[in-house]
């Protein structure tokens, strides 16, 4: 069903790109309603323009606060064209037919973010307009409506290419952006009134971005999110579903430490992690943890890359490659591959909540941002822990808590020697991480051993002082902790216990 528009209401806040989209309307005999700002906008241009007050016979009113609100305005979107009764009540009243309706809301966001007062706020909250918006959008059948000057550009194209003459189809796209429009500020506008109590699950986002795939190429994928807040993409091929997955990972791993740190992930766990002087020495460190696994992975650092670590680098296959800089020389040798994703972190992640899509529903928690020091820990062994075995295990107690459960960590000198990783239990995780670490030669004595769940029974002690492990650190909570702490004092060991459990399923 083909319609012309001849008749546009035009109420929008920012101006920019409004000069051409109205040349387009007025190039094919359109009509403007408007008021306030945008009316002065529109006449200064040259065309005319009929005040929305003269529809109403009513001024704009409360401080700006009542405008369009009436029904001389609603009367003419929702009209059903096609229904004589509506047409008959048109006539009655003199209100004229609305054809395309513009509006660009208040920024609420924006002034939110900026750290605007609360009644800057609350004046920012737009009334009208969102009902303009849902007011058209709802009768699509006869009304076009453009819901955000993001869209003026295709607006403009269609205007060009039917001389103002809009499809039913094109009526009804513009009328999903709107709903989109409108459930996305309505998502802004309770999540400040939620102020973090999470009281309802409202998220919204615009314009995914289409993956090439999902965790499997029969699977389609897409991101709804705001990457490009947090990543500047210099090179590569587009980021896949399981690309963002060990990149939101192998990010939240890093933010855990400050001295030059590099992480190599797979399948969302450090393969290879190591904290040292340099970066240089700290991918170095990483990758002895495992060469093997490292190949195809993501490599994620906390401080710049410069050449000779590149040059190290580039002598294995990665997919892709995060870190706060690199150097010009580094850049340049990075992306003589071609598909290689080569990122660049500008801010950290602030999560206050996490999500996952559950039997039908959402699961919603707190992000996990407890991360115990030194000062956390409380020994419960005769023998205390050096400062060398203190520090080691810091370490490994982070490691574990970005590390799929059952996870255990083996750490020694700021170097993950291996993880037992998602093991349905914790004594097999345990035996998996010494294996692993045995197949690449590491010497377990003196190290330290991290587990993200308390010990049910004194095996995993057991087992670890007879690879050589000299300190443990865990949640501690069982009601068998008193057999792990006497076996750590039969056999020599050091134990502390944090208080929190770190799952990670």
């Amino acid at each position: 069903m083909e319609k012309q528009i001849r008749t546009a209401l035009i109420s929008v806040y920012h101006k920019d790109g409004l000069e051409e989209l109205l040349s387009a309307l007025h190039s094919v005999g359109v009509k403007f309603i408007s008021t306030g700002g945008t009316r002065s906008f529109i006449e200064q241009q040259g065309y005319e323009c009929m005040a929305v007050e003269t529809l109403t016979n009513y001024p704009s009113m409360l401080g700006g606060r009542v405008k369009t609100l009436h029904p001389a305005i609603f009367g003419g979107i929702l009209a059903r064209r096609e229904q004589a009764e509506d047409r008959a009540e048109l006539a009655k009243y003199r209100i004229p037919d609305i054809d395309l309706v513009i509006v660009d809301l208040y920024p609420f966001e924006d002034t939110v973010a900026r750290g605007g007062s609360e009644e800057e706020i609350i004046e920012k909250i737009d009334i009208g307009g969102i009902s303009l918006i849902r007011a058209a959008a709802k009768n699509f059948h006869d009304v076009l409506i453009v819901s955000s000057r993001n869209q003026y550009a295709g607006l403009i194209e269609l205007i060009n290419r039917n001389r103002g003459i809009t499809t039913l189809a094109e009526r009804k796209v513009y009328a999903r952006r709107a709903f989109a429009c409108s459930s996305a500020y309505d998502s802004a506008i309770f999540h400040y009134f939620d102020e973090g109590e999470q009281y309802a699950f409202r998220e919204s986002f615009d314009q995914p971005k289409v993956l090439r795939y999902g965790e499997n190429p029969h699977q389609r994928g897409q991101f709804f999110g705001n990457f490009e807040d947090y990543f500047d993409k210099l090179h590569g091929k587009e980021v896949s579903y399981n690309n963002l997955q060990d990149i939101d990972a192998g990010v939240k791993l890093i933010s855990e430490f400050s001295a030059p740190t590099m992480a190599i992930l797979k399948h969302n766990n450090a393969c290879g992690c190591a904290s040292r002087g340099t970066i240089l020495e700290a991918w170095q460190a990483a990758l002895a943890g495992d060469p093997v696994s490292a190949f195809g992975g993501v490599f994620v650092a906390n401080t710049a890359i410069d050449m000779a670590t590149a040059a190290e680098m580039d002598k294995l296959f990665f997919e892709v490659i995060v870190a706060p800089d690199y150097d010009n020389e580094a850049l340049q040798l990075l992306t003589s591959k071609k598909n290689r994703i080569i990122l660049v972190q500008k801010k950290p992640l602030h999560e206050a909540w996490q999500y996952r899509s559950m039997l039908g529903g959402v699961l919603v928690q707190q992000v996990d941002n407890r991360t115990e020091g030194a000062e956390d820990f409380r020994t419960v062994t005769n023998k205390k822990p050096t400062e060398d075995e203190t520090d080691d295990m810091v370490f490994a107690n982070k490691l574990v808590k970005h590390t799929k459960s059952n996870a255990i960590t083996l750490v020694k000198d700021s170097q993950l020697l291996a993880s037992g990783v998602g093991q349905t239990s914790r004594i097999d995780a345990l035996r998996q991480a010494i294996e692993k670490a045995r197949s690449f030669k590491f010497d377990l004595k003196g190290a330290v051993m991290a587990s993200d769940a308390f010990f049910p029974f004194d095996d995993c002690v057991r087992t670890a002082a007879e690879a050589g492990i000299s300190a443990i650190v865990q949640p501690g909570g069982s009601k068998k902790d008193q057999d792990s702490i006497d076996a750590c004092n039969e056999l020599g060991i050091a134990m502390v216990v944090t208080g929190n459990r770190h799952f990670k399923h």
